[in-house]
Formats: C-alpha cells, structure tokens, sequence
C-alpha cells in the first residue's frame, strides 16, 4: 500500500480521483460482467445502455421480461409463479440456521430496533399563526417498500435488518424483500432466515436491473411498490437512479469506504485490521490520514502481516493497490479537511481525543470514535443503518433511518376570524402572480 506525503503531493487531487474512480462515471464493471453484456445483448454496450434497454423491456413485457433476464443474467430458470418465496422455504432456512447465527442475528435486531425506535421523529406541538390558523405537521408511514438484499456472490442479512427493521418500525404495511436467485432458482438461506425472524411474507427471487425495474413498475405478479432501499452493484444503482420518480429511493450508494484519521496514540494493528476489514470487499477504498510519520510506515507493516491471514487476501491486496493509500499529512487539521472533503461513508477517529475532532467533522455517513470502535461494529450489531451514502454524497444525503419510511403533511386548519386576517394577504400576493382564481377562493367567502 503506497504512503503519500504532503510535502510532495496533491493530497486532495488524491482523494478527488479516488472518489471519481470508485463513483458511477467510474463504471467499475468486471471483466466477467463485460463478456455477459456482450453475450446477453449482442454488443459492448455500457452499463447505462444495458440498463435502459433492461427496464424499457420489463416496463413494456413484464414478469416475462423478468423471467428472461433471470435466465440469461443469474443463470436461473424461473417460471412466473416461481418468482416468489414460499412461506415454507423461509422458515426451512430459518430453521436450518446455526444456532449461534440465529442468536447473533437476534441480538442484532433488538439494537437495531432500539435505536430506531430511540430516533423516530414525532410530531411537535400545533403551533398558532399570527394571524390565529392552526398550522401543524403529521407523519404517515409509505404503504409498501422493498428492500433490495444481495445474494449473489454472498449472502447478507445484515443488510436484510438493515433495511427492514427501520421500515417496519416506521409502521409500513408491506415490507418486500427482493434477493437474487442462484443459478438453481434457490436464494441465499441466510437471506431467507432473515426474512421469516422479522415476518415477511412476500420476497421474491430476483435482483439486478431487472428486479429494480419490477419494483418500480409493477407487473402481473409483482405490485409495484413506493420506495426502493438497499444497496447493488453498478447496474442495480443505474437502474434506481432511472426509476426515481416512479417511487422514491433511499440513496444511489456505490462501492464501500472506510477512512481512518489516527495520531500517535493509534495502533497500528487495529488500524490495518479496520483498512483490511473494507478492502475486503474489492472495490473499496481504504484510506489513512495521519500526521504520524511512524503510524503510516508501521500500518504498511501490519497490513503485509495480516494480508495472509485473509481468505480474501488476493482481492484484498488488489484493492489496496488499487483504491487504497495512506497519507501523511500535514496535521490532524489538515486531514479533518481531507476528510471534509471526501465525505466518507465510514469514518474512523482513531486519535487520543476524538469527540474534540469530531466538532469540526462535517461530512461522513457514520463517524467511528476511538480505538475500540471498529467500523464492522456499525455493519452489523449496533444499531445505525449501515446503508450509508458513499462517493461522496454525504456531503448532502444520510444514512438509511426510520424517519425515511416516514412521509411528513401539513395539516391546516383557519377559522373565519382568523381567515379574515389573512384573506387581504392572500388576494394581493395572488393577484400579483396573475392567479385571481386564487385570490377569489379566499375573498368569496367574505362576499355577501
């Protein structure tokens, strides 16, 4: 893993790349993913071209479009009434689950469902106008969501409690999960599991461009829905940003980040454990920032010791090599405005006194303080959504929460005394826009 100076580089020119490489104009796509386009659609079309031409066909076929592309991009052949998971499968798996797991995933529930419990809005008092209305706000949970679950390299039910629980403690009716199906039509048991410990009773079998698309647009067999969360490879994102508007969306989240502030007091074992712990993933990006000359050389030394002990070491060598570095910079100052800058989704303070820096943090989906809070804490026990914005987008979006499923409405209420205070107000302004039917809707009711 390479080591920066300030003293000889464009620290900020850096991270800006790095962003730009792991974004959507980056279109990191495999080699495998480029030979499938090719062989599914008979040319090298890019990822945004595949997509489009994915979501017109399903908007124009419908669940048989869904079916084809099950086939020709998972490898599975699924009949239409296929398309949905059994009540009996779900239980199946989440029977079939080691205990221990099963255990884990529990205890993880109950914090995730604190938390969000603990951050749920409420609405505030009404509160009284000057000229006497009544002005207040309500909140209405969406009707139906669906959480989007990977499962086709791995399977994740983290992601699964993730998405879900905020939803269903925001009181949403209908929570669908969509997973993607195995070349054998089967999906991930853990994936399942999850879905029947927190009572689903409607997930289907499919992802990608094609499952965004029959969320969205609905088809025979699948109700479309009122918001899509969860995250997805390069295709999957395309094809939510394409259907916002259709339904509302949580994020366009890309590839992982983790970026790590440490001074002196860091140890350097901890903070190549926590690089490694996003490299892992291959693409991400896994960066230090530190003043300590000495923590940047003896962070390079523990990452070739822990490297081997990885089963994912090749992927995650290649991603350090790649989306990765360390930085040496000029001060703690310097690197909270580098981080400023990036905007991470994870950000870890491993200083002596991180709530201090923590006041001039800025930007960042999640902030991690001290040495013993390790990001893949935030992943999966808890309580934070870990669906968090990347690429830079937490300079203006935030992690997935209750309060998403929450639809806020103002309510009004005038009495003819107060009306009348206002309606002099109302028909000038309204007059002024060339809208007298406006003005007419409130001065009528003062005419005799």
């Amino acid at each position: 893993m390479k080591i920066l100076r300030a003293a000889e580089t464009d620290l900020a020119a850096a991270l800006a790349g790095l962003s730009q490489n792991l974004g959507m104009s980056g279109a990191i796509v495999s080699e495998a993913s480029r030979r499938k386009t090719v062989e599914v659609f008979g040319a090298p079309l890019t990822p945004l071209e595949v997509v489009r031409r994915i979501l017109a066909d399903v908007k124009t076929r419908g669940d048989e479009a869904v079916s084809e592309y099950c086939r020709k991009l998972d490898g599975a052949h699924l009949a239409l009434k296929r398309f949905r998971v059994t009540l009996k499968e779900m239980k199946a798996a989440h029977d079939a689950l080691p205990k221990a797991l099963r255990d884990s995933l529990r205890r993880a529930r109950k914090n995730i469902e604190r938390f969000q419990r603990h951050i749920k809005v409420k609405p505030p008092a009404a509160l009284t106008a000057a000229d006497g209305g009544e002005l207040r706000i309500e909140y209405r949970p969406l009707k139906r969501i669906a959480a989007l679950v990977p499962g086709g390299r791995a399977s994740y039910p983290s992601t699964a409690l993730m998405t879900i629980i905020p939803a269903q403690v925001a009181g949403v009716q209908e929570v669908v999960m969509a997973t993607p199906s195995l070349p054998d039509g089967s999906a991930r048991p853990e994936n399942l599991a999850v879905a029947h410990m927190l009572g689903l009773t409607e997930v289907y079998r499919f992802g990608g461009a094609h499952g965004v698309a029959a969320l969205a647009f609905g088809t025979r067999t699948v109700p479309r829905v009122d918001m899509i969360v969860g995250p997805g490879n390069l295709f999957v994102t395309l094809a939510k940003r394409e259907v916002y508007g259709e339904c509302d969306l949580d994020m366009l989240a890309g590839p992982s980040e983790v970026l790590i502030i440490a001074d002196e007091s860091a140890d350097p074992r901890y903070v190549a454990a926590d690089l490694l712990s996003q490299a892992e993933h291959d693409p991400a990006a896994s960066v230090l920032l530190t003043p300590s000359e000495s923590v940047a050389r003896r962070t390079v030394e523990e990452l070739e010791r822990q490297l081997p002990l990885l089963s994912r070491e090749k992927a995650a060598r290649a991603c350090l090599d790649r989306y990765g570095f360390i930085a040496v910079t000029r001060s703690l100052d310097q690197a909270v405005a580098l981080a400023n800058q990036f905007a991470p989704e994870h950000l870890e303070l491993a200083v002596k006194a991180p709530e201090k820096l923590l006041r001039d943090i800025r930007c960042a989906g999640a902030v991690f303080l001290g040495h013993q809070t390790p990001e893949p804490v935030g992943d999966y026990v808890a309580g934070p959504s870990h669906v968090l914005p990347t690429g830079g987008t937490a300079r203006f979006a935030h992690g997935l929460n209750v309060n998403d499923f929450l639809r806020p409405m103002s309510v009004l209420k005038y009495s003819r005394k107060a009306l009348a205070k206002a309606v002099n107000d109302v028909n000038i302004i309204a007059r002024a826009e060339g809208l007298d039917a406006h003005a007419r809707s409130a001065t009528i009711r003062f005419e005799r």
